[in-house]
C-alpha cells in the first residue's frame, strides 16, 4: 500500500506537469537512494527500478554470502543459513538478491519520502515554469483573468501557470472581468521565495513592437524594421520605422489601406494614438517627423548636448506641443534629444522681448521651464491664461505670478 501512495504522488505531478521521463525517473531514484544511505548508511549494493509505464518500482539489495560465523556487516552479507532458507543452492562467495519492501523503513520514513519526492517535483516544475516563460520574455501571451485586487491582476495561462499583472504595466482605460481573455507582453520573470513570478505588461514599448509584428507580414519578414518605439500607454505612440527595400513604403505598409492593419493595433490598445514615421539618419529631419502633424520651419542641433532648437510658425507651437506637453516629450524620447520650441515670428520680435532676456529678474529654470511649454517670449506668455500656465508648466502659482507681474511691467506703455 505504501508503494502505492509513492507513486500516486508521482503519478499525480507526471500527469498534470512538464517534467520529462528521465529527470522524473532521476528524481526518483534519487530520493530512494538517499532514503537507503539514511536508513542503511550506504547505498552501493541496492538497485533502484523505476517502472513509470506500469506506476511501479522495486528496490533490490545485493548481498554476499559468508558463513554463519563469519557475518560482520549485515547490510552487504548475507548467513548461509540464512540463504540456504530462499535456496538450498546457495554456497558461499555467492551473490544473493532480495527485494527491500517499504514497509521495513517504518511509516514515519515514508512518509518523509512522500515530502521529499513532492518538494523535488515541485521544484522542478518552478524551474520549469521559469525556464519557460525566461525564454518567453518579450513575446505575446494570452491568458485567462482569474482574480482581480487593487493593485494587480491574476492571469492564467492555457497550462494554468500564474501570470501577474500590475496596474501600473495596464493600460489606464484597461478594464477586466474575471474571465475576460487578456493579451500582454511577457515582461520578466523574477524568483520570489523560491517561486516564479511571472510579470507581464500591455505599457511596455516591447508589446505594441510584437503587435505590429502580428499584424504587419513586411515586419515579421524582416523587410521593415522598427527602429525605436515610445509611448504614453493609452494615450499616444511614437514609432520609427525603415525599410531594407526601396519598393516598400514603411509607413504605408503599417498603417494598411484606410488604416486596416493599425486600426486592430490601436483598439488592442484602447484607442491609442498611434504616429507612424520614416526613420531617418538626417537627425534634423528625423526630428521634424517625429514632432509631427506640427510643420517644422528649421532645425538647431547642439551635439554636444544633445539639444534641438525648434522653430515654428506661432499656429503650429500647440501642434508640436501637443496635449499636456506630449508630442514634444514622446518626440525627444523617440530621437534621443531634448527639444525646445520657439515662434519663428521676426516681425513680432520687433516689439516682443525674447524670455531668455529677462534673466536677471527670472531664475534660468523658470524661463527653461515656459520654453518648454513654447512659451519663449514676453508676450507668448502673458497671451496664455494663467490658469493654463500653472497646468502645464507645473509651476507654483506664486511663482507664476511674479512671472506675469515682471512681464506686464515691460508693457505697460502698450
Amino acid at each position: 500500500m505504501e508503494n502505492v501512495n509513492l507513486i500516486d504522488t508521482f503519478a499525480d505531478f507526471k500527469e498534470h506537469k512538464n517534467i520529462d521521463r528521465s529527470t522524473m525517473m532521476g528524481v526518483l531514484e534519487d530520493v530512494f537512494r538517499s532514503m537507503l544511505v539514511k536508513h542503511y548508511g550506504s547505498d552501493d549494493n541496492y538497485d533502484v527500478i523505476i517502472n513509470i509505464d506500469k506506476g511501479d518500482f522495486e528496490i533490490w539489495r545485493n548481498r554476499i554470502v559468508v558463513e554463519d560465523d563469519e557475518l560482520e556487516d549485515e547490510n552487504t552479507e548475507i548467513p548461509l543459513s540464512e540463504a540456504r532458507k530462499f535456496d538450498e543452492d546457495y554456497e558461499v562467495g555467492e551473490e544473493f538478491a532480495d527485494e527491500v519492501k517499504m514497509e521495513n523503513f517504518g511509516r514515519r520514513m515514508v512518509l518523509s519520502i512522500r515530502q521529499n519526492l513532492t518538494s523535488r517535483i515541485l521544484q522542478l516544475e518552478r524551474e520549469y515554469i521559469f525556464n519557460k516563460y525566461q525564454d518567453k520574455v518579450g513575446t505575446v501571451i494570452s491568458g485567462e483573468v482569474y482574480q482581480i485586487w487593487k493593485k494587480e491582476i491574476l492571469v492564467l495561462d492555457e497550462e494554468g501557470n500564474e501570470l501577474i499583472l500590475p496596474k501600473t504595466e495596464q493600460i489606464p482605460t484597461d478594464f477586466y472581468r474575471k474571465g475576460d481573455t487578456v493579451r500582454a507582453a511577457v515582461l520578466r520573470v523574477d524568483m520570489r521565495n523560491n517561486t516564479p513570478l511571472i510579470i507581464i505588461s500591455r505599457t511596455a514599448p516591447v508589446f505594441l513592437e510584437r503587435l505590429f509584428e502580428l499584424e504587419v507580414p513586411e515586419i515579421f519578414d524582416g523587410l521593415i524594421t522598427i527602429k525605436n518605439i515610445v509611448r504614453m500607454a493609452g494615450e499616444r505612440a511614437k514609432v520609427s520605422v525603415e525599410s531594407y527595400d526601396d519598393r516598400i513604403d514603411p509607413v504605408g505598409a503599417c498603417v494598411g489601406v484606410k488604416g486596416s492593419r493599425i486600426h486592430g493595433i490601436v483598439r488592442e490598445l484602447r484607442n491609442e494614438n498611434i504616429d507612424v514615421i520614416n526613420y531617418s539618419s538626417n537627425t534634423k529631419l528625423y526630428i521634424q517627423r517625429a514632432l509631427s502633424p506640427a510643420k517644422i520651419n528649421s532645425v538647431k542641433i547642439d551635439e554636444a548636448n544633445k539639444r534641438a532648437e525648434v522653430f515654428l510658425d506661432p499656429e503650429e507651437v500647440s501642434k508640436a506641443i501637443g496635449k499636456n506637453g506630449m508630442n514634444i516629450k514622446l518626440a525627444g524620447r523617440l530621437t534621443g534629444y531634448e527639444i525646445d520650441v520657439f515662434r519663428d515670428m521676426e516681425e513680432e520680435l520687433e516689439e516682443d522681448v525674447a524670455l531668455k532676456d529677462f534673466a536677471d529678474e527670472i531664475d534660468q529654470w523658470v524661463i527653461d521651464t515656459f520654453i518648454s511649454i513654447g512659451c519663449d517670449t514676453a508676450k507668448s506668455v502673458l497671451n496664455t491664461s494663467r490658469n493654463e500656465l500653472i497646468r502645464r508648466t507645473d509651476l507654483e502659482e506664486e511663482t507664476v505670478d511674479e512671472v506675469l507681474e515682471i512681464l506686464s511691467k515691460e508693457f505697460e506703455h502698450e
